[in-house]
């Protein structure tokens, strides 16, 4: 095959015939089996019209490399990882482009017991592929059809105790996409349990043409749906997911949005209120916020690369009982330090009952402490390494602190920024926050913007 440009930093992700196609897909199966040395693969899917074929071409290619395929379905990322350390396999696949528009998909890896394949090992799986280098086999490999879904609401049910959980109203989103299956069975638990909880369900059935906009909860324009469905029901928070629902946004009581920033820190508290002196992880992009609360309650506060691979490495390394990226991917110690978008809301409901207080409460006055931006994205406009030049030299003067672990961060008196070209898109991201008010960021984001020479 010629050079693929469908693999990324930490998965592969393309458009659907130019970059991805059945073919690809089949090798890429091949590839990850015999790289592996597996025996045994989960692999699951998102909702797309072009997942299905694509699950079984890399199903064929896992077979033929002589391994095993357990076909869960139509499934979230989370629950391949769990199926990958629950079942004790070689790994897992969920062929999902997440929130990609609709003519993308992509595939995401995972090793034994979930772990992590690293930009390394997705290289040595991308030279297999590219040159066909498939090794002879004595044996096909079978493929049975599987679900682990009770398993799986047990062990994210496990994370809070319902009984302590208070009558509460609660809108989900599902987005079209796959994750209103785990919330019917969740209700249904639920139910069973007598737990006062009661679901507002929006788009909540599967539908592969995204009737309402592609599920990304980051768009602002995805979230009036979400917001109108809180405010005319009287709901105490609302859930949306993306498309794989490996990561979930919540919404306060007053239907408005709040940055997965403030909900790391809000879980980072509520971890080490049971579990003083663990270790947390977050990234670099914003940071503030997270290490006050990390360590006003006695924990540790780690800082790692951002991305699934990187994080889950660091998370693993220190050991760290939760970790959360500002993106709204949330990790947890217990899950085999994977990302989940559920049990993260989960957990919020359990505080907003213990607690007593609404969530608006639980979140603003960190949001008056530690305003922030929203994430700003740029179209790639020169080198790296021009760009981080230019504003290095425009804030050398102010700068007390400069770090690079990842991308360009800058810190001054009252305010600093990060600013990092992304592993996945053709972008620049710029993430900014202040121990002032919000207003100051407007002024922050012309002076970057000036610094760069996006304006003159």
């Amino acid at each position: 095959m010629n050079k693929l440009h469908c693999f990324k930093a930490y998965d592969v992700r393309g458009k659907i015939g130019e970059e991805l196609n059945d073919d690809i897909a089949y090798a890429i199966g091949r590839a990850f089996a015999q790289f592996t040395k597996a025996k045994n693969i989960v692999i699951g899917k998102d909702v797309r019209l072009t997942s299905e074929p694509l699950k079984q071409a890399i199903s064929q290619g896992i077979m033929d490399s002589g391994a095993n395929v357990i076909d869960l379905g139509m499934t979230g990322t989370e629950e391949v990882y769990f199926a990958s350390f629950f079942l004790d396999v070689d790994g897992g696949i969920e062929v999902t482009a997440s929130h990609n528009p609709i003519d993308y998909n992509g595939i995401k890896f995972v090793g034994k017991n979930a772990k992590p394949i690293n930009e390394d090992d997705l290289k040595k799986i991308q030279e297999i592929v590219e040159r066909q280098d498939f090794k002879p086999i004595k044996s096909r490999g079978s493929l049975t059809k599987s679900s682990v879904l009770d398993n799986y609401i047990d062990h994210i049910l496990s994370y809070i105790k319902l009984d302590l959980l208070r009558p509460l109203r609660l809108v989900v989103n599902s987005g079209n996409g796959p994750s209103g299956h785990v919330i019917d069975a969740i209700e249904e638990r639920f139910h069973n349990r007598k737990i006062p909880i009661e679901f507002i369900k929006i788009h909540h059935h599967p539908d592969p043409t995204f009737p309402n906009g592609i599920p990304n909860p980051l768009l602002p324009e995805n979230r009036k749906d979400t917001t109108d469905a809180i405010i005319s029901h009287n709901a105490d928070m609302g859930i949306a997911w993306d498309g794989d629902f490996d990561r979930c946004f919540l919404f306060d009581e007053n239907g408005r949005f709040i940055d997965g920033y403030y909900i790391v820190g809000l879980l980072a508290s509520s971890f080490l209120a049971k579990h003083k002196g663990e270790n947390i992880i977050h990234d670099t992009r914003l940071i503030w916020n997270t290490i006050d609360i990390a360590k006003q309650s006695g924990g540790t506060p780690i800082k790692s690369k951002a991305g699934h691979t990187f994080f889950k490495e660091s998370m693993r390394a220190n050991n760290a009982i939760y970790g959360g990226e500002i993106s709204a991917h949330h990790y947890f110690r217990d899950f085999a330090y994977c990302d989940s978008g559920m049990i993260p809301w989960l957990l919020v409901a359990e505080i907003i009952s213990i607690d007593d207080k609404p969530l608006s409460k639980l979140v603003d006055d960190r949001r008056a402490s530690y305003p922030c931006s929203e994430e700003i994205n740029y179209p790639i406009c020169d080198t790296y390494d021009r760009i981080k030049h230019k504003i290095s030299k425009h804030f050398h003067n102010d700068c007390l602190l400069q770090d690079e672990m990842d991308g360009l961060s800058m810190e001054f008196a009252n305010w600093r920024f990060n600013l990092r070209i992304s592993n996945t898109e053709p972008l620049m991201r710029l993430n900014i926050e202040t121990k002032t008010n919000l207003q100051d960021i407007k002024k922050y984001i012309n002076e970057i913007e000036y610094a760069i020479g996006l304006v003159s």
